[in-house]
């Protein structure tokens, strides 16, 4: 259990390194992001990925994805999603995967057609291979991550663990934007998100991925927790992350990690007997002084900004017409494309020329389910259908998955304010589909349904 211990808080020294090596020397984050990968290749043929650890790398590199964008590290936009996609078919080469994974499958081949429509009435001015990258990257990274992952046996303790490789690289995040902007009052003087508390990237994805920390190391905390030490280590660490995405003042990756909390407590609760539930008095207690502390220290660090941004006002106090920052106009932007284009929809990627006739500018939709109506009509439809539904019929039995309902609430919660501009919503959404035990059985433990 010591040698644990120290295991972990060696891992958490290392990437606190990492952030401030590459925070002093910019064009290390190329190398970075060239390491991750080459040696998650080595890792995953040495072992000829026996214990998943495909979702380990993936993981990491999902978690690594903001950091490596914001320095500079990414060698494109889709980079990541690129590389998850690959360990995810390299996972299956070596591990197979369950035949019932069908549905996603299916839902590849729903893309298809709006693909079709896109080669053919796009114009001359169109890179049709960058539109279609763009905004077909994402869907098919979820797909092949939940096709790998479909009812896949895992041990809770080991989901933890591919949860907590996601947790290392945003604490080296977090890191770099405390050493990039350590003076939050200095750059605060609106209400909208702010792309100095950022560290110059887009404040929304960075409270994506930061959200996503607090809800790691919430579990941490609360689960994983063997010993007071480590307990405040992980309440350090939970406050830290916590008050650097409420800073940035982009409020769909904050909330988004509430639901995940609220959906974690839930769970544990319901399943908890009658002495499990009398302690939790004493976690909801901790977990409101800690927030009422986070909440009073960045609002005093803010001159009172936080309350208003929150409260959908500007610096002066006056509400906002618009509530989600431009993207009601989206929306019913892609909804009146989808009624002119019931059955095909303009195709993948025409969405934003469409968006240009209703708004005047050409714009990208933040709302990944709008997007799939108007570019993909009926097709998009029935390939909601089974995301929505299918971690649903998986969780009848498999009730001991209590992320469960904490993994698709991201998923949901991140598309519709966040697309999905980075791998975090397709990796953490399949997440969901695996089929989490306490023990697996000895004969059954290499065998897929």
């Amino acid at each position: 259990m010591k040698n644990n211990s120290l295991s972990y808080v060696y891992l958490l020294l290392v990437h606190a390194v990492i952030a401030l090596v590459i925070f002093v020397a910019p064009f290390l984050s190329k190398i970075y992001a060239v390491i991750i990968p080459v040696v998650g290749v080595l890792i995953v043929h040495r072992n000829k990925n026996k214990n998943n650890e495909v979702l380990y790398v993936s993981a990491y590199l999902v978690g690594a994805e903001v950091f490596l964008r914001m320095t500079g590290g990414n060698f494109n936009n889709e980079y990541i999603k690129f590389l998850v996609a690959f360990f995810m078919v390299m996972g299956m080469i070596y591990s197979n995967f369950s035949k019932n994974s069908f549905a996603y499958g299916f839902f590849i081949l729903l893309l298809i057609p709006s693909i079709v429509i896109t080669s053919t009435v796009a114009n001359f001015d169109t890179d049709i291979r960058k539109t279609l990258v763009f905004n077909l990257s994402g869907p098919i990274c979820l797909a092949l991550c939940s096709i790998y992952m479909f009812k896949r046996k895992i041990l809770f303790s080991n989901l933890q663990n591919i949860v907590l490789a996601m947790g290392f690289p945003i604490l080296t995040t977090t890191i770099y934007l405390f050493l990039y902007n350590p003076n939050v009052k200095d750059v605060i003087t609106g209400t909208q998100s702010n792309f100095e508390t950022s560290g110059g990237f887009g404040p929304n994805q960075v409270s994506t991925i930061l959200g996503l920390g607090m809800f790691i190391f919430f579990t941490q905390l609360i689960l994983f927790s063997k010993s007071k030490r480590e307990s405040i280590l992980n309440g350090i660490l939970l406050i830290f992350i916590s008050f650097r995405a409420v800073v940035t003042f982009s409020r769909g990756g904050v909330i988004t990690s509430l639901g995940m909390i609220i959906c974690l407590l839930f769970l544990l609760y319901y399943f908890s007997n009658a002495k499990g539930k009398s302690k939790f008095i004493i976690v909801f207690t901790v977990i409101g002084l800690m927030a009422a502390g986070i909440w009073t220290y960045t609002s005093l660090q803010t001159h009172g900004l936080l309350e208003k941004r929150y409260a959908n006002q500007d610096a002066r106090g006056r509400v906002k017409k618009d509530r989600l920052g431009g993207r009601e106009a989206i929306i019913n932007a892609d909804i009146k494309v989808f009624l002119d284009n019931p059955v095909m929809g303009v195709g993948a990627g025409m969405g934003k020329q469409a968006r240009r006739e209703s708004l005047g500018i050409e714009v990208a939709s933040h709302n990944e389910i709008t997007r799939m109506l108007s570019e993909h009509g009926l097709f998009g439809i029935f390939g909601l259908i089974i995301l929505f539904l299918t971690p649903f019929i998986i969780y009848i039995n498999n009730i001991q998955h209590l992320y469960f309902l904490s993994f698709y609430v991201f998923w949901l919660l991140t598309i519709n304010h966040a697309a999905m501009r980075i791998a975090a919503p397709a990796f953490v959404y399949a997440l969901s589909l695996l089929t989490v035990v306490v023990k697996i059985p000895e004969k059954e433990k290499d065998t897929l349904d």
